[in-house]
């Protein structure tokens, strides 16, 4: 796992502008002797690019820059695989012609390999698995990126045909961010390097209000997009842009039968996972495992050490072969969010070393800052602390690699807002569900009364569970509703001049038109659900702030097995009934059904009957504890109206109803004030002003 930033020049501008005054004198204009200043000047500032996400790769730094200045890839490398200079990057063809730096780790580069020497003479020069994307390049073109298997971000230069491509893996486990500046496209894994590259952050308002950030490609950055998961970018000589799709989550027809048994469904699911988990196994470093009381990480932990045990696999190179290493955050017992005792008691039916690290209050108070410097957006919650501060614990005992188990209730209906959506049409492709038509009408409506009354409770907007345009757009789904549910009341009054935003319609926008047109007439509502969800929550925070970003931070590569494609491609086409499975006698739902029946071999018999309890760091602390203090410091008037696009008015008092009065959804909003606070000063993001024309209490003028 690496970082990476590029700069491309566009139009054949130089990737690097001279300043006004050069040396030479010439008052910017290149001539004989300045190409190799601004080569020089290109060269310093793509490595103050590379020294502020060195984190992201502490172990060796390299840079390419093309010979007309135009191009320049930068690179910073966690050392995993081929730990030689050979698979130290850039990396480049035996003519010097394609060029191209790699983010994350991909996987059956072996068997790659060995396909490529079938039928090219290329020749690969280290044994890192990163090297083959040149060699799938240039057999396969821009179709290599359907051959790479794991978590990926890269950048390739062509510059027999000045092509410049960028792209992402399929669910966005790694990140890539681009932005137009001064003529020059820059790429890189986060915002933050772009900051010695001439950006000048400001807000995107419009992607606050409407939760573009979360929902679509924008960030919270005006001009800094995202490239969205399975999407590559491209750009010509001409400087021409544009982002296209190489893959797609796709569900089955709704009305076509199943004919498998449960028995073969249940094997393919197991034999898919056992082989996602096992070349995640390999390394030139350990590899070690995030264990929480959950059924997805233990599920892990328990074919790890199944294979190792039994099948004889490495965990990387670690030479103990008998146990297996994992690891494990702590809250206060009386938290009521603490989980582990129940890790405690899979470590040991498992027999693996077990890692803990305690946090308390003062320690997620500590951290609150430097984690929301690394994730680079606000969460209404301090569970992205829990995992910054959990993954230190590998580092400290040294370990690079870790699996982790993200992405299991997006693919396996893990989510208690996806029940409703199950229940909302029949599953004919599943005749042999025990759930009759009958109990299906009479849970659908228990459970959307259920679902109203929660967000009530907890002072969210229950109204947006009624009929909309954006829940037509997707089939009446209520998971759109529930993604929307918390919205934020604190902005200026001159906010409303960016007209009515509504995150329900930026997530029903956000699939195009061949994916709408799948939800309303082929796809189970349930796995309309898993689609927004997995293309909103999943990718723009649950993979950020409790995945890469946290992680990284730590120079720490996770990898995920529940995101493999081939799993994940065989889990989509299932019934949801298997998914989701009612039982009749004891009269509830079994979330995860299939998953549970899966893994049964490799768990703990509480954890295959546990119910689902989602990951989560506590959501009250006591007045005047370092939690209340550290908020009463960043959220002051001074800083909030610096902000610009917060209404001072309405955030005063915020603290103290969090802290003194207990209101869960105002600690939601402080904890965001507070990280935007955060975000403005690290970043030094300039105030947001009305648009030019604008006048209270009338809008634009013309």
């Amino acid at each position: 796992m690496c970082g990476i930033s590029c700069i491309l020049g566009l139009e054949g501008q130089a990737a690097q502008s001279l300043p006004r005054e050069n040396v030479n004198g010439t008052n910017g204009h290149t001539v004989n002797g300045d190409t190799d200043y601004e080569r020089s000047q290109l060269a310093k500032k793509l490595d103050d690019s590379l020294e502020i996400i060195k984190h992201r790769g502490p172990d060796s730094r390299g840079h390419w820059i093309s010979p007309d200045n135009r191009v320049a890839l930068g690179h910073v490398r966690l050392a995993i695989n081929d730990l030689t200079p050979d698979g130290a990057q850039p990396f480049h063809d035996d003519e010097d012609t394609i060029h191209a730096v790699v983010n994350g780790e991909l996987y059956d580069h072996e068997a790659i390999r060995a396909d490529l020497a079938t039928k090219t003479s290329y020749k690969l020069k280290g044994r890192s698995d990163c090297e083959i994307v040149i060699a799938l390049y240039k057999y396969y073109g821009l179709s290599f990126l359907s051959k790479l298997r794991g978590e990926f971000a890269l950048c390739l230069y062509d510059s027999r045909t000045q092509f410049f491509v960028a792209a992402r893996d399929r669910y966005g486990i790694k990140p890539l961010f681009w932005t137009r500046q001064e003529g020059r496209l820059l790429v890189a894994a986060e915002a933050k390097a772009f900051l010695p590259l001439g950006w000048e952050p400001e807000w995107d308002v419009k992607s606050l209000l409407d939760a573009g950030w979360n929902h679509d490609e924008r960030t919270l950055f005006k001009g800094v997009a995202k490239i969205r998961p399975g999407h590559y970018l491209t750009c010509q000589s001409s400087g021409h842009i544009e982002q296209r799709q190489y893959w797609d989550i796709d569900y089955p027809d709704k009305r076509i039968l199943d004919p498998r048994s449960e028995d073969e469904m249940i094997e393919g699911v197991r034999e898919r996972l056992l082989d996602a988990i096992r070349v995640r196994l390999r390394a030139d470093v350990p590899v070690g495992v995030y264990l929480s009381g959950g059924i997805d990480s233990s599920a892990i932990a328990g074919m790890v050490t199944h294979l190792v045990k039994e099948q004889g696999e490495k965990m990387g190179n670690d030479k103990e072969t008998e146990r297996v290493s994992c690891f494990s955050i702590a809250f206060d017992e009386d938290s009521g969010f603490d989980e582990s005792s129940i890790a405690n008691r899979t470590a040991d039916f498992l027999g693996v070393k077990y890692y803990k690290k305690h946090m308390n209050e003062a320690a997620l108070a500590e951290r609150f800052e430097d984690a929301t410097w690394h994730c680079e957006h606000h969460n209404p919650d301090l569970n992205f602390v829990g995992k910054y501060a959990l993954s230190e614990v590998p580092r400290e005992v040294g370990f690079k690699v870790v699996l982790t188990g993200e992405g299991a209730d997006e693919s396996f209906g893990g989510y208690p807002v996806y029940l409703p959506d199950y229940l909302r049409e029949p599953d004919p492709s599943f005749p042999s569900n025990p759930l009759s038509e009958e109990e299906r009408l009479k849970q659908l409506e228990a459970t959307e009364i259920a679902a109203t009354e929660y967000y009530r409770s907890v002072g969210a907007d229950a109204s947006n569970r009624g009929p909309s345009l954006p829940r037509r757009m997707l089939n009446n789904i209520t998971t759109v509703s529930s993604m929307a549910a918390f919205s934020l009341t604190v902005y200026a009054p001159w906010t409303a001049c960016y007209g009515a935003c509504d995150a329900q319609q930026t997530i029903a926008n956000s699939a195009d038109g061949v994916k709408r047109e799948l939800i309303l007439t082929k796809w189970h509502p349930l796995h309309a659900a898993q689609y927004v969800w997995s293309k909103g929550h999943l990718a723009n925070i649950f993979l950020t702030c409790l995945g890469d970003r946290t992680e990284m931070a730590h120079s720490i590569e996770a990898r995920t097995p529940f995101l493999d494609h081939p799993l994940t491609e065989c889990v989509n086409g299932l019934p949801p009934s298997v998914k989701i499975r009612w039982d009749g006698k004891g009269k509830r739902f079994t979330e995860k059904w299939i998953l549970r029946e899966a893994c049964k071999p490799f768990i703990t018999k509480e954890l295959y009957e546990r119910k689902k309890h989602p990951y989560s760091a506590p959501t009250t602390y006591p007045t005047g504890g370092p939690l209340h203090k550290l908020l009463s410091g960043l959220i002051t008037r001074e800083n909030v109206e610096n902000l610009g696009f917060v209404d001072w008015s309405k955030v005063e008092g915020l603290v103290e109803r969090a802290f003194v009065q207990n209101e869960p959804l105002a600690m939601r909003f402080a904890f965001t004030v507070a990280q935007w606070v955060v975000i403005s000063q690290r970043f030094g993001v300039r105030k947001a002003e009305p648009p030019e024309g604008w006048k209270e209490g009338v809008g634009l003028m013309n």
